[in-house]
């Protein structure tokens, strides 16, 4: 195993955005991970899961974590289906630009906006889903009793 200065892996924790975030809006906080809203009106209720440490790749993890965190990915998609009856969930795990072990969460809709595409691939049309009433009180909610 080979083991980075602390410098070296000081400044990358410093640039990493996941790291040093201050403006997402916080579902859900465990010792491993937390649950952010994504506020995209394009996509409403896309979440992320985010490990609390500076990891890249879910083998980082222990097998413990590994199921934890895996755990807290399948209670947010099931929030999502229960609150936002989406027609399907992507799940991403890609990290290429941010190397900090996140997971994306993202309910997705015929009518999106990239529908059958990637949400970053070229748009497809125009229309947005609307979300239903009291939605982001709603996925809180769920979550945070799914995870007590």
């Amino acid at each position: 195993m080979t083991y980075e200065p602390i410098h070296e892996k000081h400044e990358k924790m410093m640039s990493c955005e996941l790291c040093n975030t201050t403006g997402e809006t916080l579902l859900w906080r465990g010792e491993l991970c937390r649950v952010v809203l994504i506020e995209d009106a394009d996509y409403p209720g896309f979440c992320r899961v985010i490990c609390n440490r500076h990891v890249k790749e879910m083998t980082d993890l222990n097998n413990d974590e590994q199921h934890a965190f895996m755990n807290v990915v399948f209670v947010v998609e099931s929030a999502l289906r229960e609150v936002m009856q989406p027609d399907k969930i992507n799940l991403a795990s890609l990290g290429n630009m941010t190397p900090h072990l996140h997971w994306h969460i993202i309910p997705r809709y015929v009518l999106d906006k990239h529908f059958p595409n990637p949400i970053w691939g070229k748009p497809q049309r125009a229309s947005i889903p609307k979300p239903p009433l009291d939605w982001q009180a709603r996925l809180s909610q769920s979550i945070r009793q799914r995870l007590q």
